[in-house]
């Protein structure tokens, strides 16, 4: 779930390191299965230039690892036919000759018209290192993972920052990076609130193109934080942690909340177009409407349930969370609808807002 990405240029620095920060946030509560990169060491043969003897000689340096690689690893120069199968023919020091290192350092290589022995213009020694060297953008790094017990990542994370930023002093060079599913989840939740703002911009604009009217589409509007506050009830009550399907299901709260508010509000209009008063055409509106309100509300209410009740169930990880922030907010708004777009309808009458 969490990736801790620890860059710098020594290896043997960065595992340190990596291990420090591995027994600084082990504690952190939530967090599990902390694991530091291993590497796994594998014999290698050195061979350093020797930069002085190679210039005395006209070898320049990408000329010299240029005749590394084809006498140890080879080059292919051509290719051969057997029939339709084609074959590389690859160039390369035999076998014999490159078994040891005294070996090696017996290859010659041509040099200023002559001949020299490569260990003459080379170190050549046997040593070990690492197997791989992962890098992100040309940076060497290791990663430090770990998975989050209890679901709350947003919060594992931050505690795992304010215990490295406190615990951990990198050195000149050494910087960390936060990825994993958690990167991935800061990204979705900036795309769903941008989302979140453009759908309340849509959601206007058509109640505006509905009733012509600014203050009646505000006063739509007014539902929406009805429906948030039960949704937020809902997460606060069933484990408080806000997931991207919690997200998902307050948006989709926007568009039931607004169903519910312009009912009333085409409702009241049409009575007092007709020729009742204010007070008259919202008690007269507000009973037309009730039943309709909630028969939907129960009917959405009655599908959501066995989704939220079965949040351990194997597939309804994501469906869950969504289905207990819908019924929260449907319970909130269903109730508060009924008192709280009667009485700013008559308050804006009052002030003349609306005609």
């Amino acid at each position: 779930n969490i990736a801790i990405k620890l860059f710098g240029a020594d290896l043997n620095t960065m595992f340190a390191l990596g291990n420090q920060i591995k027994a600084s946030i082990q504690n952190i509560e939530g967090v599990a299965d902390l694991n530091v990169e291993q590497q796994v060491e594998r014999p290698q043969i050195k061979i350093e230039p020797k930069r002085e003897l190679l210039a005395k000689y006209g070898i320049t340096l990408p000329q010299f690892a240029e005749i590394i690689n084809v006498m140890l690893a080879g080059e292919t120069v051509s290719q051969v036919y057997e029939g339709n199968t084609a074959f590389d023919l690859t160039l390369k020091v035999n076998e014999e000759s490159r078994e040891t290192i005294d070996r090696i350092k017996n290859l010659t290589i041509d040099a200023a018209g002559g001949k020299i022995s490569l260990g003459n213009v080379a170190n050549i020694i046997s040593s070990t290192g690492p197997n791989t060297i992962n890098r992100e953008n040309v940076v060497r790094k290791i990663v430090i993972s770990a998975n989050v017990e209890g679901g709350d990542l947003r919060g594992a994370v931050n505690a795992i920052r304010d215990e490295i930023d406190e615990d951990i002093k990198l050195p000149e060079g050494y910087y960390i990076e936060y990825g994993g599913q958690f990167e991935s989840e800061q990204a979705a939740s900036r795309t769903l609130l941008v989302t979140s703002v453009f759908a309340v911009l849509i959601i206007f604009l058509l109640l505006f193109n509905e009733f012509k009217n600014v203050t009646q589409a505000a006063v739509i509007l007014l539902n929406l934080p009805l429906a948030l506050i039960g949704g937020v009830f809902a997460i606060f009550f069933t484990g408080g942690i806000i997931s991207i399907p919690a997200i998902i299901g307050f948006i989709s709260l926007f568009g039931i909340a607004t169903r519910n508010g312009m009912l009333l509000i085409s409702r009241y209009n049409d009575l007092h177009a007709s020729g009742l008063s204010v007070r008259e055409s919202v008690m007269q509106g507000s009973s037309d409407r009730l039943n309709p309100i909630l028969m939907t509300a129960l009917t959405s209410a009655l599908a959501l349930i066995p989704l939220a009740v079965g949040g351990d169930l194997s597939g309804n990880e994501i469906q869950s969370p969504m289905a207990k922030v819908i019924l929260g907010g449907l319970l909130t708004s269903t109730f508060l609808n009924g008192f709280i777009i009667p009485i700013m309808y008559v308050y804006m009458n009052k002030k003349g807002n609306i005609n």
